[in-house]
């Protein structure tokens, strides 16, 4: 039986990408990981390292058995472990643009993505507010949902990179509805969930206290939650968040939906940091990531823990499985 092939994209050259994809080679998940990195980074990082492994040019048709597969894409400029170089950035997104491409003609089954600076990326004169959004617009995606898993949770978002002034107004019975929807169906799909109940947060502080802290969850999200839940849908809510990361609250759902970033990922991250996974819903393809950033510090050092990454190669097969 034949195993799936998911591309791992390498991220940012210069943080901890590398060493974590190269830490696969001890780790063999039950697929056929291959990385997508330029070669020559991830020869001159495994010396640094003092890792003793086989890189072996991807080939569709055979599998190695003792080494690291690689498809190789090259970089721009020089990498020193833990300098940012903008003009690596093009590359960054080729190793992307690359991922995607394989998962639509069907050569990979999925991608998982190691972590990449947006702020390097942005410097290169390339507007880029992070891989969900990117994908979206790779994929002719129009809406898709972020969603977080780890340490017993699943947590997705109602907005994504938003500052916290733009939340409310970018909160609306359309985009809560459309949110909702894509979540539904993708823990039925992505996940085997036949009836998924899902927790829904409030915006305001306790949910708005009948309208004194706000209105939106009487304007805007109770509306919505009706409306589906006359769909058939399982929702709860709009609950206060304050209260609704509890276990006795939790174990009554599938997903808890928050309506802005920080408002449902400190929770999750302090509870799975280190093996927590990224999750984009509503691809036609499956894409998780790793929970964390480039940690330029750990770049090359030996330090970095690629638990993240093989959680979110897990997930991934798991989604696949599930499809």
């Amino acid at each position: 039986m034949s195993l799936p092939v998911i591309a791992i994209t390498s991220g940012e050259p210069a943080g901890i990408g590398p060493d974590i994809c190269l830490a696969l080679a001890a780790r063999r998940p039950a697929c056929r990981a291959v990385i997508l990195a330029d070669r020559e980074l991830l020869a001159a990082r495994a010396a640094r390292l003092g890792l003793a492994l086989r890189l072996r040019e991807f080939d569709p048709a055979q599998a190695p058995a003792d080494a690291l597969e690689v498809l190789h894409l090259p970089l721009a400029a020089p990498v020193t472990a833990g300098k940012l170089d903008p003009a690596n950035s093009r590359y960054v997104l080729a190793l992307l643009d690359r991922a995607v491409a394989g998962c639509t003609d069907g050569s990979f089954a999925a991608m998982v993505t190691a972590p990449v600076h947006k702020g390097a990326i942005n410097d290169a004169g390339v507007p880029f507010t992070g891989h969900t959004e990117y994908l979206a617009a790779l994929t002719s995606t129009p809406r898709v949902v972020m969603m977080l898993a780890g340490g017993g949770l699943r947590v997705a978002l109602a907005t994504t990179h938003l500052a916290l002034a733009e939340v409310a107004g970018a909160i609306t019975r359309e985009s809560l509805e459309a949110t909702l929807r894509i979540l539904h169906r993708a823990l039925q799909q992505r996940f085997g969930i036949a009836a998924p109940r899902i927790l829904v947060a409030g915006l305001n502080p306790h949910g708005g206290e009948g309208g004194h802290l706000g209105r939106e969850e009487i304007e805007i999200i109770s509306p919505v939650l009706e409306q589906l839940r006359q769909a058939g849908m399982l929702l709860e809510g709009p609950l206060p968040a304050d209260t609704l990361f509890t276990p006795q609250v939790l174990a009554r759902g599938d997903c808890v939906l928050a309506m802005y970033h920080d408002q449902g990922l400190p929770v999750l991250k302090y509870a799975s940091f280190g093996k927590g996974v990224n999750i984009t819903l509503g691809l036609p393809i499956v894409r998780t990531s790793v929970d964390h950033g480039t940690a330029l510090e750990l770049a090359g050092s030996g330090q970095a823990d690629p638990g993240s990454l093989v959680a979110a190669i897990e997930t991934a097969l798991e989604m696949v499985r599930a499809s």
